[in-house]
């Protein structure tokens, strides 16, 4: 597992949409990146609505959000339509990312999230997430 101060791991993964989203193309912003077990699940749709409401803060920052698990594109999609969520959610379908992060737990993920910095480095990690505060927790720290 990747610690604070260390180089994110780069990967690219599919967003909702279709889109290649490649992490050291980010370099410059801020990312947060946060994994979840599962879509439509009633705590990642409350940590997915959380960031949601929060969409407008994490913008008026420069932060950008992603969600990752390993559903699938379509899985994302209707996700993101049913909540109207405002950020991509990737695809880790093979869960080589998660495996890189070191939060995929046979057999699922393990609800944590990582900040990365401007310059690829690992701000903050939260190993153990509380999904209806999660998203005022990190903007709390990116004051």
């Amino acid at each position: 597992m990747p610690k604070v101060g260390d180089i994110a791991p780069d990967f690219s993964l599919y967003d909702d949409g279709g889109a290649e989203i490649t992490l050291s193309k980010l370099r410059g912003k801020t990312v947060v990146l946060w994994f979840y077990p599962k879509d439509s699940t009633p705590g990642c749709t409350k940590e997915a609505c959380g960031f949601r409401d929060e969409t407008a803060a994490f913008k008026k920052r420069g932060v950008l959000v992603f969600g990752v698990s390993a559903d699938s594109v379509a899985s994302h999609e209707k996700f993101k339509s049913k909540f109207q969520l405002t950020f991509p959610l990737l695809a880790d379908k093979g869960h080589k990312v998660c495996e890189l992060y070191g939060v995929w737990k046979n057999p699922g993920i393990s609800r944590q999230t990582f900040i990365i910095g401007g310059d690829g480095r690992i701000t903050h990690h939260f190993p153990k997430v509380s999904p209806a505060e999660h998203a005022q927790e990190i903007l709390a720290l990116l004051k």
